[in-house]
């Protein structure tokens, strides 16, 4: 065992750019001030929190810097493999009809867009990897979703654990890190968030916080 280094875990988080029919994604706003709210907070022990990106919100005409993202966790800038520590890859979605925070247990290698992404895709019961399988193959984390729900739930947010990420660009984006996250060794999660106007900026900012807290001793 190691004294300080294989001990730590890095935190990759995302959250979305708006996209049609919301004006404000909170989660833009979230990652965008995470790494400051962070420092004035003070990490867990044992996590560091790595890159904060914004995803343009779209399925596969994304998908190139969604990998390239990814890709990152695990390369060195000159393609060397990174050993030290381990990863979780936290990805943040809205759910603008939403009154709690959802975290997410599976995706859906299922494409079913309701209106075309920003990027103009608008695929209709395709599968999001063919190599994969048909529509109805499901990935799940392997974290611990009701343990972390609980838990977050004893801190007095309003939170659930859900099986049904839908099938627009979060179940998109979810199936991939899914996918990537067991190729390599790490982790993945989903965590669908509401609208500032049903739940406020500060609120939200301490519930991403507090769920890094929990994370934290799982590792």
């Amino acid at each position: 065992m190691g004294s300080e280094g294989p001990s730590v875990v890095t935190v990759h988080v995302t959250g979305f750019k708006k996209f049609h029919g919301v004006a404000e994604n909170p989660t833009e706003t979230i990652v965008s001030n995470l790494k400051a709210f962070m420092q004035k907070r003070g990490m867990p022990k044992g996590l560091v929190l790595g890159s904060c990106s914004i995803l343009e919100t779209a399925g596969q005409g994304a998908i190139s810097p969604l990998y390239q993202i990814f890709q990152s966790s695990v390369t060195g800038p000159n393609d060397e493999p990174l050993s030290a520590g381990r990863v979780i890859w936290l990805h943040l979605g809205v759910n603008s009809g939403a009154t709690k925070f959802a975290i997410e247990q599976q995706a859906v290698n299922e494409a079913t867009f309701r209106c075309p992404d920003e990027l103009g895709w608008k695929p209709q019961r395709v599968p999001i990897v063919p190599s994969d399988g048909g529509i109805t193959r499901i990935r799940e984390t392997s974290l611990p979703v009701n343990n972390l729900t609980k838990a977050l739930a004893k801190m007095g947010y309003e939170v659930i654990p859900s099986d049904d990420a839908g099938r627009f660009v979060c179940n998109f984006v979810y199936y991939h890190s899914l996918r990537f996250a067991e190729e390599h060794g790490n982790k993945s999660l989903f965590v669908h968030v509401p609208l500032f106007l049903t739940i406020d900026e500060e609120t939200q900012m301490q519930f991403i916080a507090s769920l890094l807290e929990v994370l934290a001793p799982l590792n």
